[in-house]
């Protein structure tokens, strides 16, 4: 069975690299495509989770984050 749980997170362009970062975590990750950028923070997320001091809060993956734009 698998335990894996999914992980909300957004892609955006910055000059010439992608940046990921991971909603309701504070990872993030870059890479010169959105997949690879994906990639790179799925092993930034795995390496932050490996680390058994690390607990996720209770509900963690039940919540639903809202984007929102902020203008300036």
């Amino acid at each position: 069975m698998d335990k894996r749980k999914a992980i909300p997170a957004i892609v955006w362009q910055e000059n010439k690299w992608f940046v990921a970062k991971a909603l309701n975590l504070e990872v993030a990750s870059q890479g010169k495509t959105p997949k690879e950028a994906l990639k790179n923070l799925q092993e930034a997320i795995d390496l932050l989770l490996e680390d058994e001091e690390i607990k996720i809060p209770v509900g963690f993956f039940n919540q639903h984050p809202q984007l929102a734009q902020i203008y300036v």
